[in-house]
């Protein structure tokens, strides 16, 4: 459970920037998501070495 102390006088708007930024930050966000629906390990693996084929390819073409 996130909280976050109001501060006197602040603005309710603010605080809620507060807040999202922090249950973005913790991960909170992205959990939930990967929870909503199963993927398979050997999917996980195949979509971690397709992103990392492609950073790797952002790179080369940055150093090159």
């Amino acid at each position: 459970m996130l909280i976050i102390p109001i501060k006197e006088g602040e603005n309710i708007d603010r605080s809620l920037k507060r807040y999202k930024r922090k249950f973005i930050k913790t991960g909170a966000k992205q959990q939930l998501q990967e929870r909503k629906q199963f993927n398979k390990p050997s999917i996980v693996r195949r979509t971690q070495a397709q992103k990392a084929q492609y950073v790797q390819g952002l790179r080369d073409t940055e150093n090159v």
